[in-house]
């Protein structure tokens, strides 16, 4: 099922991702969901978008990587 808007995300989605890393996460959801028909790949490929541009802190935190 897409998400079509942040507001829609899972709370763990929602809770720990800043906005533009559940932006990013939705886009890649979205298209995965699409291409392969599949909720848990689609899930799976959204989440290896968000950690190409965004890691988690000690903190637990998550923080965009220095480019």
């Amino acid at each position: 099922m897409p998400y079509q808007k942040i507001e829609d995300l899972p709370d763990s989605v929602k809770e720990h991702l800043p906005q533009h890393a559940q932006e990013i996460f939705i886009a890649a959801f979205n298209s995965a969901e699409e291409q392969y028909g599949e909720e848990e790949r689609a899930f799976r490929v959204a989440w290896s978008a968000v950690k190409r541009d965004y890691e988690k802190g000690d903190d637990g935190e998550w923080y965009k990587k220095p480019e």
